[in-house]
């Protein structure tokens, strides 16, 4: 066995340990017993740890020494595999097991303090815990900097979560994005007051909202319900999903008197599922059978969500079928009403629950505050201020408390310094990818009022899910759209929609 094939061994115990913990993840947000914590706390680290000495052991050094001295020049797979291994490998063997473990135990007490101060409204139980996981996590971003050749500690967390990518090419579009934003919300929020959503809010037995919510996971093609089904559907707090390639779980959350929450939320995490489930079998167990990106991966949750999932096709064939599914519980509504409602414009202090048109401005703000704590421009205990003034300035909303304001997120507690900006880099990649639809298939909206989603699938899957993890996000945009990424084609998007919709 040569020195390639032993290294997709290890490659391969790697994935399955991770998949592992991401089972484990996933019983401990919904089923796992309180008392259980502890316990899984424990098995957790333990799996973390064993992958991370498995990919930092100097067997597994040597051997991808060798099979980088035998690559085949026109082994494009293997090129890329061994680039993956290679830069995972590097950056592992930089950080200290200390300072793993430092941040692996800090981000527990964090989010301790998180859930503590979040429940009691008090920022000052969660400041210094959240100063300490910050200091960690810039320690960390100083000693990957050089590995990572990047120019910035900002790009060096943001690399974590989106390979390549430059805060300068993110501020640029940011920039454009926020700039052709604001004043959109301004006039369409205003269009929006007339709208009274009181009669989508209309009690639907949790029972018959899974049965619907399984019409659309199918509709999606995202498989529950058969013999061969490789996914299922849960509830939790807080919607998520986990899994690898032949098995993952996506999980909503119920509300019986507004219906269409789960629904759009479903579409949203089975578009995270259909990702997963759409990369190319043969690389899998293999670095290069991962996702290419979080924001990639973002970008066909939020395409199923809202372009399609708030689109007057969908609803035109869906309405009927939800109507028949809930024994007409929308029977007196038309269509051109519901799609108001649903996309009606309010901004508010929450991201989570934010509209299509003002979500973006979330991440924005997350954005600009992240990268200003690490050119230390501002510190951690400024942090409620500036985000008050910052929601102020762009969305017009003044912040009651902490709770609903800084802390309403775990992601910084959790250290994921980084990733808000995928988010609406998922909004910007995904118009990318409907305007390269509507140039390539432009019937593709007539298939979907006749309720198959099956060519846009096909699209997705050929021309971004199916490549896996072969380019970096900006390579691949740049394959698939011939453009860089920018912020013009989801502008657009949104100016059309709305202009027809208000």
């Amino acid at each position: 066995m040569d020195a390639y094939t032993k290294l997709l061994a290890k490659a391969k115990e790697s994935s399955l340990l991770m998949s592992t913990a991401s089972v484990l993840n996933w019983d401990m947000l919904t089923y796992m017993p309180p008392k259980g914590a502890q316990l899984r706390g424990e098995q957790l680290s333990t799996v973390s740890q064993y992958i991370h000495r498995l990919q930092t052991s100097r067997e597994y050094g040597d051997l991808l020494k060798t099979a980088e001295k035998e690559i085949k020049e026109d082994d494009t797979v293997m090129a890329r595999n061994l680039y993956l291994i290679r830069r995972n490998y590097d950056r592992q063997t930089r950080l200290p097991e200390e300072l793993v473990a430092d941040i692996m135990k800090q981000s527990t007490t964090t989010r301790h303090a998180w859930m503590k101060a979040k429940n009691s409204i008090d920022w000052s139980q969660f400041e210094p815990e959240l100063s300490k996981m910050f200091e960690l996590i810039k320690k960390q971003a100083e000693l990957l900097m050089e590995v990572k050749g990047t120019d910035s500690l900002y790009d060096t967390v943001l690399d974590d979560f989106e390979p390549k990518m430059k805060s300068t090419l993110v501020a640029r579009a940011f920039s454009k994005l926020r700039d052709g934003l604001v004043p959109m919300i301004e006039k369409y929020a205003d269009a929006s007051k007339e709208i009274d959503v009181a009669p989508l809010l209309r009690e639907v037995p949790k029972t018959i909202q899974e049965k619907i919510l399984l019409d659309v996971a199918s509709l999606m093609g995202y498989d529950t319900s058969t013999d061969s089904a490789s996914g299922r559907i849960d509830e939790t707090h807080h919607p998520f999903t986990t899994g690898y390639y032949d098995d993952v779980r996506v999980t909503v959350r119920y509300n019986e008197d507004n219906p269409l929450s789960a629904l759009l939320v479903l579409m949203h995490e089975a578009g995270h599922a259909v990702y997963e489930q759409s990369l190319r079998q043969d690389w899998m167990y293999q670095p290069i059978g991962t996702m290419a990106g979080l924001g990639i991966h973002e970008s066909i949750s939020r395409f199923y969500e809202n372009m399609i999932g708030r689109s007057d096709d969908f609803w035109k064939y869906y309405l009927p079928r939800f109507n028949e599914l809930s024994d007409g519980a929308f029977r007196d509504l038309e269509c051109e009403e519901l799609l108001r409602m649903i996309n009606r414009v309010v901004p508010s202090k929450v991201r989570v629950s934010a509209d299509e048109l003002t979500y973006s401005i979330h991440v924005i703000i997350r954005y600009e505050i992240e990268t200003a704590l690490f050119d230390g421009s501002i510190e951690v205990s400024e942090l409620p201020q500036i985000w008050n003034e910052k929601y102020s300035q762009y969305l017009g909303v003044s912040v009651d408390n902490d709770s609903e304001g800084v802390m309403q997120d775990s992601h910084w507690a959790d250290g994921m310094f980084g990733y808000f900006p995928t988010y609406a880099l998922g909004n910007l990649y995904g118009a990318m990818w409907y305007e390269k639809i509507n140039e390539e298939l432009p019937c593709w909206r007539e298939s979907l009022n006749a309720g198959s989603l099956a060519p846009v699938y096909d699209w997705l899957k050929e021309n971004v899910m199916g490549k896996s993890n072969l380019l970096d996000p900006s390579d691949l945009v740049k394959d698939v759209t011939g453009n860089d990424l920018t912020a013009k084609p989801f502008l657009d998007y949104l100016t059309t929609k709305y202009s027809s919709l208000f």
